[in-house]
């Protein structure tokens, strides 16, 4: 790191050791709350008010707080509402890339899919048709989307989210909740704020500055608050020092003073910490239950050390934004049944358009007619969405396998290769003493089995035990080796966040998975298995050294038979669980090392959440990054490599070489957090903006992404309209085929703003269709906001005026041309 930022991320650490204090006294109950309560609720009509003059004490709690709903789908939460007033109940359900409850539903592809087409329309018609389902399977509230943008590589729930950059991510968000909300389904951005890692989400403080907090994190949340969404989550960590559901700059001096904020905050699940604290600063809605904002509020109302009046504003907020839907005169418009054949459509759509080519050498893609292999687990397991809060029950999901044979037709013969085994092989009965049915153990409703014997490894190796089991997680069978258990239970809710692909077998069974290196001779091996009310199926498998060079040797050999190879990877991410490394899981590494070594002409297929290392990169042919695609991910990735679609999508985010270059590599205080505490001592250099203040180069940069065809940018001015910059320029497609192009427009530093300004950001973007030779010309708008810089001394919005530098390419590292422009106030 230069000295010049690491004097600027000092100054700013010790702003945010000020904004600290604030927070801390902001955040505490003021004796008077004339001042909190001096705000009309605009939007509050009359039929709000006359229903808050009617509703009791515990009528008015009652919509405050999750309860048990009686006829529940499985969704996440739910309010009761007040039957004698005909306040209808609010079902709320999670739905980033698709509404989540039992029944059948469009799996649509991941946020991060969608955000790599960069086209705000897209995304528009993605929340159509989660609100149009939304509503349809009996919902009224969408837990979704999400906005926290992607500050590290490591982060869970990246494919949860949009991207690196603010600009981009607050356009995308403004434009799916109008989606969601245009249907009828009330949106809730989430996660308010600063909530960019799972590791410690729940406890971690972190210290930010306040021009970094505008300007990276928050632009996203205003976006969405300027495109009427009816609800925020508030987050699960701490900011500067207090919790983010009772951050009372964050809740009322920001989200309602600053941005005018007309709707509700509700905790994100069990995010309560306190009841007076936390109505006080903002917060309106506990969920999923009343632990906070159930008989503790209404026992501080009683005892005198909450105003009724707290309580009259968080109800009237929730039922402003009912009334805004339709939901207190019945005006709401029939539910409508779901249309999953346009469902469908738009989920094959969106996975073409952010299909990402990576990489192209030797015109390895599109596949011709000949002999094909693919290889890798997830070839034939259909790979639709990570885990957590985004898995939907998907209408169908074929395997990429059955998509690729369907469409390479007769004259291509495609064979299949496991090359990385997910579930295990048998363990050998002779490696048992005594012997018993390790793949297939079944014990009766009310039994237990037990096994006390022996485990032989012939040879010193690496094993992974592999237990698949029919009950819920809580009931699995337990596993001692050697007096160990294999599988304990993950404490507090670890146990549902435990994957999205490789947490369950193709058969239904739950898995679980343990790696340990085990020594030549017998160990001890116990067992123990209850039956329970509804019986137990069991397997316990293994994964070996032995097994994985078996493994390797079949693909390399399908590789070499073949005119080309189609390799899936995977990375299994969750709600709940950050990554460890930017390295592919497991033995897949070796594996692509064996098989470009056998066919250079292999193309990798990445389903993984966020950024991948790749050491492998050099010796392969294409590298297609199709994250997770939904369910209509292999018709998309067949379209892709076959050349029937032009391949979309560019980087949101960039992609580092490896695990010592990124923003946050080898700076604990920066991640994961040192003694609960996380500093964001890197300020508004995030991603890419960091990559080009400390001159590292990263794997693949922000906005990359290849074409089947080539374009040229040209002829680029720029010119200060009184509101922008107006920058025009011409693409034309320099190939032989139509193609897309996404042309982006880049703005250098203001020479007269003293702030701590991004080498460059992104001012605007357009995505373009053109075919073979056309040429066009194009304008792009660079809104005076992102000309602009957050001063903490003013708390406002400074314009960056003077002579600025203007680029338009294909990247953020590929600047085809450059002008400059001059910005006035």
């Amino acid at each position: 790191m230069t000295d010049t930022v690491s004097r600027r991320s000092a100054l700013r650490l010790l702003g945010g050791a000020i904004a600290v204090a604030t927070a801390a006294t902001t955040g505490l109950v003021s004796p008077s709350y004339a001042d909190d309560l001096a705000r009309p609720e605009a939007g509050a009509g009359p039929r709000v008010e006359g229903l808050l003059a009617r509703l009791t004490l515990d009528e008015k709690i009652s919509l405050l707080h999750g309860a048990t709903d009686p006829n529940s789908l499985g969704q996440a939460g739910y309010i009761p509402g007040v039957p004698r007033l005909k306040i209808p109940p609010l079902r709320l359900t999670d739905g980033p890339a698709g509404v989540r409850v039992t029944a059948h539903a469009t799996a649509l592809p991941a946020p991060v899919l969608l955000a790599s087409a960069f086209d705000p329309e897209l995304a528009r018609r993605y929340g159509q048709v989660v609100g149009r389902e939304g509503r349809a399977l009996g919902q009224d509230v969408l837990l979704s989307p999400m906005v926290n943008l992607i500050r590290t590589p490591y982060a869970g729930r990246n494919f949860e989210t949009l991207s690196e950059d603010p600009l981009l991510a607050g356009d995308l968000v403004a434009a799916e909740i109008k989606g969601i909300q245009g249907e009828g389904l009330i949106a809730t951005v989430k996660h308010f704020a600063l909530n960019n890692q799972e590791k410690d989400r729940n406890s971690i403080d972190v210290r930010v500055d306040e021009q970094t907090m505008h300007e990276i994190e928050l632009r996203g949340f205003e976006a969405a608050v300027g495109a009427g969404t009816g609800a925020v989550m508030g987050a699960y960590n701490k900011v500067n020092g207090t919790f983010a559901c009772e951050n009372k700059p964050l809740l009322t001096d920001v989200l309602r003073t600053q941005w005018g904020f007309q709707g509700w905050v509700m905790t994100d699940w069990f995010a309560a910490h306190s009841t007076v604290a936390a109505i006080t600063a903002g917060l309106d809605m506990e969920m999923p239950d009343g632990t906070y904002f159930g008989t503790p509020l209404k026992s501080a109302v009683q005892n005198g050390s909450l105003p009724e009046s707290y309580v009259d504003r968080a109800v009237r907020r929730i039922l402003g934004v009912m009334d805004r839907f339709g939901l207190l005169d019945g005006s709401v418009p029939p539910r409508p049944a779901r249309d999953a054949k346009a469902g469908a459509a738009v989920a094959l759509e969106v996975a073409k358009a952010g299909a990402t080519l990576l990489r192209n050498e030797h015109r390895t893609l599109p596949l011709t007619d000949g002999s094909l292999a693919v290889i890798g687990p997830t070839g034939t397991l259909p790979f639709v969405s990570g885990g957590g809060s985004a898995h939907v029950v998907p209408d169908h999901a074929d395997s990429p396998l059955a998509a690729i044979k369907a469409r390479a037709g007769a004259r291509t013969r495609v064979t299949y290769a496991l090359g990385e085994d997910l579930f295990g092989k048998v363990i050998p009965a002779s490696s048992l003493t005594p012997a018993f049915d390790s793949e297939g153990q079944r014990v009766e409703a009310g039994k237990t089995w037990e096994y006390d014997g022996s485990l032989t490894v012939a040879e010193p190796d690496e094993w992974t035990f592999v237990l698949h089991f029919s009950s819920a997680p809580t009931a699995r069978p337990q596993v001692l080796l050697d007096g160990a258990e294999l599988f304990p239970l993950a404490a507090g809710y670890g146990e549902y966040f435990s994957g999205g692909l490789i947490s369950a077998d193709p058969d239904g069974l739950s898995v679980r998975r343990k790696t340990l290196t085990l020594a030549k001779g017998a160990h001890t091996l116990k067992i123990t298995a209850a039956g329970g009310d509804a019986g137990l199926l069991f397997r316990l498998r293994r994964i070996t050294g032995a097994t994985r060079a078996q493994d390797v040797a079949e693909a390399v050999g399908a590789a070499r038979a073949a005119r080309s190879v189609v390799l899936f990877a995977y990375e299994d991410a969750t709600e709940g669980l950050d990554r460890t490394t930017l390295e592919l899981p497991g033995n897949q590494a070796g594996l692509i090392e064996a098989v470009t070594a056998a066919n250079p002409r292999t193309t990798v297929v990445l389903n993984t959440s966020s950024s991948t290392s790749m050491p492998w990169l050099t010796r392969t042919g294409a590298v297609l990054q199709m994250y997770y695609p939904g369910q209509e991910g292999a018709a998309a990735t067949a379209a892709v490599l076959f050349g029937d679609c032009d391949p979309g999508g560019r980087l949101t985010q960039s992609f580092p070489v490896d695990d010592a270059h990124h923003p946050v590599a080898g700076d604990p205080l920066r991640y994961p957090g040192v003694n609960g505490t996380e500093e964001y001592s890197e300020g508004i250099h995030v991603g890419y903006r960091w990559y080009d203040a400390e001159g590292v180069r990263p794997l693949y940069p922000f906005g990359h992404g290849l074409s089947y065809t080539s374009f040229s940018y040209e002829d680029a001015s720029a010119r200060w309209n009184g509101h922008g910059l107006d920058v025009t320029f011409t693409v034309r497609n320099t190939g032989r085929r139509s193609g897309v192009a996404v042309p982006q427009v880049y703005v250098g530093r203001s020479p007269e703003l003293q702030l701590d300004q991004a080498v460059r950001v992104l001012g605007g973007y357009r995505r373009l269709v053109l075919r073979a030779g056309e040429r066009r010309r194009v304008t792009v708008r660079v809104a005076a906001r992102t000309l602009s810089s957050w001063d903490a001394r003013r708390h406002a919005w400074v314009l960056g005026t003077g002579r600025r530098s203007v680029w338009v390419g294909a990247s953020s590292g590929d600047l085809r041309v450059r002008t400059r422009a001059e910005v006035k106030r």
